[in-house]
């Protein structure tokens, strides 16, 4: 599905069924993002290619609640990378979503969370998406965030509260408070810069990490994991359709995509 900088160089997964778990250790968020022992009985067979340029066809969407099910993908590679199709699965692990892209024959994997109307998602190429992870916040009016994380290798979702304690629109110093996947609850600290087409988040705590995203609308959705981890900020439309915005933290340009449900 996507051009990516560095490590990855799209993201585009369509997905075999396969059993996951998505893991956060300790108090606080974890540096490393590491995925629980449960793997996936089967995973997708590694890439580093770009999607191939080819013109899209359309499906005939359905009207969903559930985003769960199989999808015709079309879009644009960031940084002026070409147009691409691919087929995408999405599948529902409890409280988050996987996501598996095929782009003539380039597999790729992700986690994401849904609230709303809207969904992020965290991905990489390879053969799934150990060490990659995903939040969604909303922006409330008081300019408060209220967070979803979602990681890969665990189906529960964490959920996240940041206030801020200074700055101005998205950007400034949170103090955040959350609870993991675990049930266990953590605190810290959080900074938010806007850095070309998005932002970038930095956590501190105990184990602190960064991450990058996009905003779209009273909405951010940002991914980590490292370099190899990007991200997609999906807005679901009211025939089942998911338009979206993707990239990295070194994208110029971000990517766009379409995907409408068989």
């Amino acid at each position: 599905m996507k051009i990516m900088s560095s490590l990855v160089s799209l993201l585009i997964v369509a997905c075999a069924l396969l059993t996951v778990g998505f893991a956060c250790g300790g108090s606080d968020k974890p540096a490393d993002n590491k995925p629980a022992d449960n793997k996936p009985a089967a995973s997708p067979s590694a890439s580093s290619s770009a999607k191939t340029d080819s013109s899209a066809t359309p499906q005939t969407s359905s009207a969903p609640k559930d985003i769960a099910g199989k999808y015709s993908a079309t879009g644009k590679n960031s940084d002026g990378g070409g147009n691409y199709e691919a087929d995408l699965e999405v599948i529902s692990r409890d409280s988050v979503y996987q996501f598996r892209w095929d782009s003539a024959g380039r597999k790729y994997d992700g986690v994401g969370v849904m609230t709303g109307d809207k969904v992020a998602v965290s991905f990489t190429d390879g053969p799934d998406g150990t060490g990659c992870g995903v939040e969604l916040f909303k922006i409330n009016a008081d300019g408060s965030l209220d967070g979803k994380a979602g990681y890969w290798g665990n189906n529960t979702s964490e959920t996240e509260k940041a206030t801020r304690t200074s700055g101005t629109d998205l950007e400034g110093s949170y103090e955040i408070k959350g609870k993991n996947p675990k049930g266990e609850t953590y605190q810290g600290e959080m900074t938010v810069t806007k850095k070309g087409q998005g932002y970038e988040f930095i956590w501190k705590g105990t184990n602190g990490f960064k991450g990058f995203g996009v905003k779209v609308g009273d909405s951010v959705s940002v991914g980590f994991g490292g370099d190899k981890c990007g991200f997609v900020a999906y807005e679901v439309k009211s025939d089942g359709t998911l338009e979206g915005k993707w990239g990295s933290a070194g994208s110029s340009e971000l990517g766009t995509e379409t995907a409408k449900k068989k």
